[in-house]
């Protein structure tokens, strides 16, 4: 943990990791979007996303953003990655509004590329701390 930036978002990220019906690693993304920067908050998920399912072995064409506003066990802020296909899962991700900006705390499979997705992250121009579910 010496390179997280902020230790309580990692810790609570972790836990939602815990072992369930697949394993999961995830990643915080840091952005400088406040609350009113809603557009670009969406397409910094929408590219996270995709850099994700391309690692995840799906193609970012393929797969759409559900955000839930048809279901009541969604919050506002989380969306899912999903297959036009199928409708499988490819990621889940939280827009956390945290000392006036937004953090992307986004859930993927384990099986997916962890290193890769930080480091394509990164080259999108975000910082971004890796944390894994084992």
């Amino acid at each position: 943990m010496a390179d997280v930036i902020d230790e309580d978002i990692y810790r609570r990220t972790k836990a939602l990791l815990e072992p369930g019906e697949i394993e999961l690693n995830g990643a915080i993304v840091h952005t400088e979007y406040g609350s009113r920067e809603d557009v670009r908050m969406m397409q910094a998920t929408i590219d996270v996303g995709d850099v994700v399912a391309e690692h995840a072995g799906h193609d970012p064409r393929d797969c759409y953003v559900y955000s839930g506003n048809d279901s009541t066990e969604f919050a506002s802020n989380q969306h899912q990655g999903l297959t036009l296909e199928g409708e499988e899962f490819v990621w889940e991700c939280q827009q956390l509004l945290r000392n006036g900006t937004f953090d992307i705390v986004i859930y993927y499979e384990a099986s997916a590329d962890h290193e890769a997705i930080l480091e394509d992250v990164r080259e999108l121009g975000y910082e971004v701390t890796g944390v894994r579910g084992d």
